[in-house]
């Protein structure tokens, strides 16, 4: 059953604000490691420069996973933009509302999904 309009727009209203969490968390991990990068001096101990450069690895990798959904979210918008929201980019079947409800930006049912993860896509 295809998305209604009212649904299509509840959707669009949590992509944008997610978005713009994620981009201000993005903005927020860049600004982190851009601090932790200037220089440190020599009183600082050998175990401080580990933890910091520790810190500084998660927040690359975090930021990483970030914008890998900011990506899924810019698509799932143009998907709404070209009106197939809601269907599989993959096999064109409908996305079920319920994944939506948990994963606004699946632009693929969980089949297809797991099939991309895999690497058989």
């Amino acid at each position: 059953m295809p998305l209604k309009k009212s649904d299509i727009e509840k959707f669009k209203k949590q992509l944008e604000d997610l978005k713009r969490q994620i981009s201000q968390t993005i903005k927020s991990v860049a600004n982190d490691v851009k601090s932790m990068e200037e220089p440190k001096g020599y009183s600082q101990h050998q175990a401080d420069e580990g933890t910091d450069d520790f810190d500084q690895t998660i927040s690359i990798e975090v930021s990483s996973k970030e914008q890998g959904i900011m990506r899924q979210i810019e698509r799932a918008l143009e998907k709404i933009e070209e009106g197939t929201y809601g269907i599989c980019d993959v096999s064109g079947d409908e996305i079920p509302i319920k994944r939506l409800e948990a994963v606004p930006y699946a632009t693929m049912t969980v089949q297809a999904q797991s099939k991309f993860e895999k690497g058989l896509l």
